[in-house]
């Protein structure tokens, strides 16, 4: 399959889902995507981190980290009982609000993150330092922020990685910082899920 084709039936961004508008660089848009970030980065269905990404911050509009600070830890639960967390919904309230409260006292808004920043691995690093933030998760936020954030550069995941080469696409003649790639590395992961999704229903039947 041609990359232009991929992006054409898998390439909508996973902010894009969201209603997010990243390309604004507008602080609220980006702490939206923070947070979705924080969820799609649990080990959970995407579906339901979408479903309650979508809750938290188009339903019940907690879209900086004041309003998830003020929400509180018994109505955050309950918002993520609602998504679908039931499982993880008391350790990941107490990560979103241990994260918000972190974000305040350290840089005060995410773009002052970005800004003090040295480089495109300093960022990373400065992610990775909150406590319930990794790789994954840091990968996932900065990713669809790499054509608005000029220190926003990750390197691609194993799973785009990975599929690019069984597709034969040559990720490394692509510019990373442009909408087309990152819609492409979006595209890549739906293509592989989906892949092995019909491989598992092939085997089961």
């Amino acid at each position: 399959m041609l990359s232009k084709e991929l992006i054409k039936k898998y390439g909508k961004l996973y902010s894009e889902e969201l209603g997010i508008n990243l390309a604004s660089k507008k602080e609220k848009e980006i702490f939206k995507w923070f947070i979705a970030s924080i969820l799609y980065g649990k080990r959970i269905s995407q579906q339901i981190a979408r479903k309650t990404a979508n809750l938290i911050i188009n339903k019940y509009c907690l879209d900086t980290p004041e309003k998830i600070l003020k929400a509180g830890w018994n109505k955050l639960v309950e918002i993520l009982d609602e998504g679908g967390y039931v499982r993880y919904d008391f350790s990941t309230a107490s990560r979103l609000l241990e994260i918000c409260k972190e974000l305040k006292a350290k840089y005060n808004s995410l773009e002052n993150l970005h800004k003090k920043a040295f480089n495109p691995k300093d960022l990373e690093q400065k992610l990775i330092q909150f406590k319930g933030i990794g790789p994954i998760t840091a990968n996932i936020f900065l990713r669809e922020l790499r054509p608005f954030w000029k220190k926003a550069n990750p390197r691609p995941l194993k799973i785009v990685k990975e599929t690019a080469r069984k597709l034969k696409i040559d990720l490394l003649k692509l510019n990373r910082k442009t909408v087309k790639f990152i819609r492409l590395e979006a595209a890549l992961i739906r293509y592989a899920k989906y892949s092995r999704s019909k491989s598992f229903l092939q085997k089961s039947n």
